[in-house]
């Protein structure tokens, strides 16, 4: 079987390179399109087929798209793929509006339900596609989505972004190791939250940051009123240009919960700082399974917010802590039970790693993965035959 990947960027994505190894390695002969980068080689290394080209649509210079049509129509033809596989809503318009027409099955992994959640951007996604689009969803909220916007189910599979816990390198050093750099008494409580800051986009209807920072600070100033000597830790820095919602999130902590939050910046030591957390929170109001992953696979203590996949791997009181988004005073309550149960949280802990090292499993993710190739290729009524060059106009 031969499945050609279309990629945005060759910068991170590191899930990208997982599951294309795995793909290589049960036989598939993987093609990748995507722009250059310090990636590129790394696929190739994996035995990744590599195209060098931006598969993704143009839509503040759209008159490009007339171009990338023709590049991309350039590339399915001289590979004939069986298959081709999407990763971003950008590279899944670019391949949807090129290859109308094309006898080639089209997967668009969904990397999220962001877009889903928004009508506009959704009635847009749904509107491109045709008989010949399928869908992968990444968290079972996805795959449930669209189903009720009346796709067949058929037509849905289901397969995460995998990591296994040795892709990780975290390193337990002595809690004081923390609390000293940052002056803390030793009998601090350390929530963390490890996240970029996400400015909030008014077109979206957002009022506050995706991440939720301004709610975990909130909840931390409700906590504080019992338990003064917990202290937040917000490690990551403002994407995209977003300096300016980076200080006034900042200036917001400091009137809100004075003394009680730490803003510690873009760190390269995120493994060595997850294991000296007492509690990892993700708050975000939109999320695949997002950091979950990670505090989880660190064998930290995790409280997420009910939204996207989070609740594929947080069952609250089982394997974390779940509040409902967007409600800090709840989102304060379960942080207060995480203070006043350490044993509990023993116990979480480990009933997490089992779920995420089985939910998340990269080798059995890329199994999922093929089993829907497969499934998709025997629900075609027609042979996949791409059509020969210059039977389309741009």
């Amino acid at each position: 079987m031969k499945v050609l990947h279309l990629l945005k960027t060759a910068v991170g994505a590191s899930w990208a390179l997982r599951q294309t190894t795995e793909l290589v390695k049960l036989g598939i002969e993987v093609h990748l399109v995507l722009p250059e980068g310090p990636m590129v080689a790394r696929y190739k290394e994996a035995g990744v087929v590599v195209h060098i080209f931006d598969p993704s649509i143009a839509l503040k210079q759209p008159w490009e798209n007339i171009k990338k049509v023709k590049k991309l129509r350039q590339i399915v033809e001289g590979v004939q793929p069986d298959i081709i596989h999407s990763h971003f809503v950008a590279t899944t318009l670019l391949m949807r509006l090129a290859l109308r027409g094309y006898a080639i099955p089209r997967i668009f992994h969904v990397p999220g339900p962001l877009h889903l959640e928004h009508w506009g951007f959704r009635r847009a996604e749904l509107a491109s596609a045709n008989s010949d689009d399928y869908w992968l969803a990444s968290c079972l909220w996805t795959k449930h989505a669209y189903k009720s916007y009346g796709i067949d189910p058929q037509r849905v599979g289901l397969a995460y972004y995998g990591v296994n816990a040795d892709d990780f390198s975290f390193t337990s050093p002595a809690k004081d190791n923390l609390a000293s750099q940052l002056g803390l008494a030793q009998d601090t409580f350390i929530v963390g939250m490890v996240a970029y800051f996400y400015g909030p986009k008014a077109y979206l209807g957002q009022k506050r940051g995706l991440k939720g920072h301004e709610d975990l600070i909130d909840a931390i100033a409700i906590v504080r009123k019992r338990y003064p000597n917990v202290k937040c830790l917000f490690v990551g820095g403002p994407w995209a240009g977003a300096d300016k919602y980076f200080a006034q999130v900042q200036q917001y902590a400091k009137q809100q919960a004075p003394a009680g939050c730490v803003f510690m910046g873009l760190r390269n030591d995120v493994p060595k700082l997850y294991p000296q957390f007492d509690l990892a929170v993700h708050p975000s109001h939109s999320e695949n399974v997002g950091g979950a992953v990670e505090s989880m696979y660190a064998g930290v203590a995790t409280l997420t917010s009910n939204v996207g996949g989070f609740p594929d791997l947080v069952e609250d009181g089982v394997t974390g802590y779940m509040a409902p988004a967007k409600a800090p005073e709840l989102l304060a309550q379960k942080i207060i039970r995480a203070i006043e149960h350490p044993e509990e949280r023993k116990r979480l802990i480990a009933n997490a790693n089992i779920r995420v090292a089985k939910i998340m499993n990269v080798q059995y993710n890329a199994r999922q993965i093929t089993d829907f190739y497969q499934q998709v290729l025997s629900q075609r009524a027609e042979p996949v035959v791409s059509p020969k060059r210059g039977n389309h106009n741009a």
